[in-house]
């Protein structure tokens, strides 16, 4: 949308829609009502003496509620809270509204019965959160990794010249490189994984005062991990305050900046190596690079991910700071910081498709890769000193380093010249001449 202020809903919107589901105003207000209904039916189950004469088409009835749900029913919620000025009473009344049409106005009370409103969206964040996960954020990363394992494989035989600090130093595999990162990768997947999607429900200031007061022959305690744990799937935390207190949320942040950051790693590697010519770009039609030097096929897919994986991880440093800290037993900070979680999720899903379409468009310059291998013979140096080291010869990293530390150039000819000069056997001499830029890459 060209009037959309922020470009995750204007640029890339098309990048982020699928999140909408979850994190959008309508997603919330929709899995708000969800948990208000099915905390209905649970009371319904337990069963408490009002409800005793309830019916399997009440149960039926209010399911329906649920999966009817549209964004008609999200705009009568808007409404009411227009009102109220309060967006979780405003669901409330809506459902009373809806009790009332189905002839089910004998259970009105019993929405949001002894709940407060963070009862209600300490489920409903953390479970539309996990849903996202699982429905979006999980499949793009393994696809990504997925196509980054591809690359590996691909390229596990050819040789590259390493280099550390910049310069020139002993031969690796282009194919493990990239190996790095996918390793990398799935090793902070698994961590993420394991991070526990986190709810509050336990009234007012977390003790079931209210429950407890009007029922106390019910164990609210196991009524409440029950319906987190089996009716929801999230974990209940307890005890808490008013709200959850978000250490879980915090460490699925810090996960996810984590992976993001091994992603901006993975962007400047590749991008650094585009302009050493190590890669080609494939060249899209119509696509313009520069509007002055018609020339130019720009890295432009590392760069937008990178800059998009910067926002993201700004705002995860933020959630992750911010959102575990609430004075006493509740302020208003996390409400309004929390609206914004579904922001660093758009951001990073943004640059998965960007590295993606990257990745698509690389073309390995394998010729640019053997020269660089062929003008830089001094890295074998390390090899050719630590088989001296093994045969017992005098300082051999001293020669070497006087061989090579600081030249221009080190020729193959200069290596050799330098191979024939030492007084060790012609077998070891021979093993020391094998050793080239293009070999000495070690074993994976």
């Amino acid at each position: 949308m060209l009037t959309a202020i922020s470009p995750i809903d204007g640029r890339y919107a098309d990048k982020t829609r699928e999140l909408s589901h979850y994190f959008s105003e309508y997603a919330l207000i929709r899995y708000r009502v969800l948990v208000e209904i099915q905390y209905l039916l649970a009371l319904f189950q337990i069963p408490l003496p009002p409800l005793a004469d309830v019916q399997q088409a009440d149960f039926d009835a209010l399911e329906r509620l649920t999966n009817r749900f549209d964004e008609q029913a999200a705009e009568r919620i808007k409404a009411i809270e227009r009102i109220t000025n309060h967006d979780v009473k405003a669901v409330e009344y809506y459902l009373k509204e809806m009790l009332e049409s189905l002839g089910l106005d004998r259970y009105q009370e019993f929405v949001h019965f002894g709940l407060t409103s963070q009862d209600v969206n300490n489920t409903a964040v953390p479970l539309a959160t996990k849903h996202a996960m699982e429905q979006v954020y999980y499949p793009q990363l393994q696809q990504l990794i997925g196509q980054i394992e591809g690359m590996a494989a691909a390229w596990a035989d050819i040789p590259m010249l390493a280099r550390t600090h910049g310069q020139p130093a002993s031969p690796t595999l282009l194919g493990k490189e990239f190996q790095v990162f996918q390793t990398r990768l799935i090793s902070q997947l698994r961590q993420l994984q394991q991070i526990p999607h986190s709810a509050k429900f336990g009234g007012a200031t977390g003790n079931f005062n209210a429950h407890v007061v009007a029922f106390p022959e019910i164990n609210w305690q196991e009524f409440a991990h029950d319906f987190v744990t089996n009716q929801l799937g999230l974990e209940r935390t307890f005890p808490t305050t008013q709200i959850e207190p978000y250490d879980n949320l915090a460490a699925l942040c810090h996960a996810l900046s984590r992976i993001n950051t091994i992603l901006i790693d993975l962007c400047r590697d590749i991008w650094t190596y585009i302009s050493m010519d190590y890669f080609k770009q494939q060249v899209v039609a119509g696509e313009v690079g520069s509007s002055a030097m018609p020339h130019k096929v720009n890295p432009i897919d590392f760069e937008n991910a990178e800059g998009n994986l910067g926002i993201a991880n700004a705002l995860f440093q933020h959630l992750a700071e911010k959102l575990p800290i609430s004075r006493l037993q509740r302020d208003l900070t996390d409400s309004t910081v929390l609206r914004n979680l579904g922001v660093p999720f758009a951001h990073t899903l943004i640059a998965f498709q960007s590295i993606s379409k990257g990745l698509r468009k690389l073309q390995l310059h394998e010729a640019k890769l053997e020269q660089d291998l062929e003008q830089n013979w001094m890295v074998v140096a390390e090899g050719i000193q630590t088989v001296l080291r093994r045969e017992g010869y005098p300082q051999p990293y001293e020669a070497l380093k006087a061989l090579t530390r600081g030249k221009a150039t080190v020729t193959q000819q200069d290596i050799h010249a330098f191979i024939q000069s030492l007084q060790v056997s012609d077998a070891v001499k021979a093993e020391l001449r094998n050793i080239t830029p293009h070999n000495y890459t070690g074993r994976q």
